[in-house]
């Protein structure tokens, strides 16, 4: 089974749409699912991706089969396209270190604010929460992180329907990705 994480509706319903996932409600998040994948809308921020994830943990049986992503948008720094896919190696928050997959040069700073200067070469505001929700759950054995550049540092620019089209943009090269990594 696939299990997504997404903050925003605009990326999940890129979700929704490609792989035709059904709503419903999974304690106080908005869900989607069907045969292949499950996909929960966290909301901003690392708490709400945490409990969002803790909650996908909590409600189903875990098996090694079984892969969990966190994908979204992102800010970064002009060496990056807008809708550029980038596939985190590790996450920076709160000034520490979290390693990911040791091969990924990425790292991601999260935030709890939205960033309006460039300070940091990646940034967004909820990959830790997913992190810190999987990592204490060792069944879990395919972990992933797929960022998707939305901005360099203008989040004012960012609408729902230019998030929902980078993600869609984005879905067969994470799908793509995970095939690879899953079958090594």
């Amino acid at each position: 089974m696939l299990y997504i994480i997404t903050a925003l509706k605009p990326e999940a319903q890129a979700f929704v749409e490609k792989q035709k996932l059904q709503k419903s409600r999974l304690g106080d998040f908005t869900f989607f699912s069907n045969q292949e994948t499950r996909l929960i809308v966290s909301g901003l921020g690392v708490k709400n991706a945490m409990f969002a994830t803790q909650t996908l943990i909590n409600h189903f049986d875990i098996t090694d089969e079984d892969i969990y992503i966190n994908v979204g948008i992102c800010g970064a720094d002009k060496k990056y396209k807008i809708g550029s896919l980038i596939e985190i190696g590790a996450i920076e928050y709160e000034n520490k270190t979290y390693l990911l997959h040791q091969e990924l040069p990425a790292i991601l700073t999260c935030r709890d604010e939205e960033q309006n200067e460039v300070k940091y070469e990646i940034v967004d505001m909820e990959s830790f929460g997913f992190y810190e929700a999987v990592i204490h759950s060792p069944a879990i054995k395919n972990i992933f992180i797929f960022k998707v550049v939305s901005d360099h540092f203008e989040p004012e620019k960012v609408t729902k329907d230019g998030t929902k089209l980078l993600i869609f943009n984005a879905i067969d090269a994470i799908n793509s990705l995970i095939q690879t990594k899953v079958s090594l």
